[in-house]
């Protein structure tokens, strides 16, 4: 399958104006924008035809392009990733089999994730959608319990049926499990990877639904293909001692600074 990378990045951000061009310490000290250490995260992945940043800003077009990004300009009306990567697929730029949604706030996401979900529609061709979860591991975990108790978004949790595919996605953190049972979480929470591959006739059906009603509340755009009656396959991928955190609220730079500086990034 011919496989392009989009990575939607928009300034406008409701929780975080500006977040795309936020800039990240590394583990050698060098400051890096959060778009371009997610455009070097899919950079790294193997087997890939092209990867483009789709934008509808200015300001992230031309700090991209000066990093060497290949940019789409999208409409300001787009109001999620996926629909921006609705619209760079049939903007004539590329032509592909599947497109991947790396999104533009997750510069922890393992190359692996990524050939991984590939594999996965290869080996499932009945599938139009597919995304990545990930074990909870006690740090993740944490984390999670901790922006609850704080009234913070942080990242989202996945619940799938036994066959994978998605039942539900929420920024809860799901299943419930009772504080006396917290040292079950670990085997029973998945974390939602911020990372779509589509059939491009699912992205072009994306954009003719209305947003759902469920979506709208959970602010989840996959929601949309669930409230649809579109299956997404659930990818279970292995965090191989890395811990992966989206860049979702200002006080998760000084988490994911930490993370590049133990895993040497």
């Amino acid at each position: 399958m011919k496989t392009v990378i989009v990575i939607p990045a928009r300034y406008a951000s409701t929780r975080y104006p500006g977040k795309p061009l936020v800039t990240l310490r590394g583990a050698d000290g060098i400051e890096k924008s959060l778009i371009q250490r997610s455009w070097e995260a899919a950079m790294a992945v193997s087997g890939i035809a092209a990867v483009y940043v789709a934008t509808d800003d200015d300001r992230i077009k031309n700090a991209a392009e000066a990093f060497g990004a290949h940019v789409i300009m999208t409409s300001d009306t787009c109001e999620n990733g996926t629909a921006r990567c609705a619209q760079a697929a049939t903007s004539g730029v590329f032509e592909a089999d599947l497109v991947v949604n790396l999104q533009g706030d997750a510069p922890l996401t393992p190359a692996w994730f990524v050939e991984d979900l590939i594999a996965a529609m290869a080996a499932h061709p009945e599938a139009s959608v597919a995304t990545p979860v990930v074990l909870c591991d006690a740090q993740t975990y944490a984390h999670f319990r901790a922006d609850r108790a704080a009234g913070l978004v942080g990242g989202t949790t996945a619940v799938f049926d036994r066959n994978h595919r998605a039942l539900y996605f929420s920024k809860e953190v799901l299943p419930y499990i009772a504080p006396a049972k917290a040292a079950e979480a670990e085997g029973d929470v998945f974390h939602h990877v911020g990372l779509y591959a589509y059939r491009p006739a699912a992205l072009a059906q994306y954009e003719s639904w209305p947003e759902g009603r469920l979506e709208r509340h959970e602010g989840l755009e996959q929601l949309r293909f669930l409230e649809n009656g579109t299956d997404i396959l659930c990818v279970e991928v292995e965090g191989r001692g890395r811990v992966f955190w989206e860049l979702n609220n200002p006080g998760d730079v000084p988490r994911i600074e930490s993370i590049l500086k133990s895993d040497g990034i």
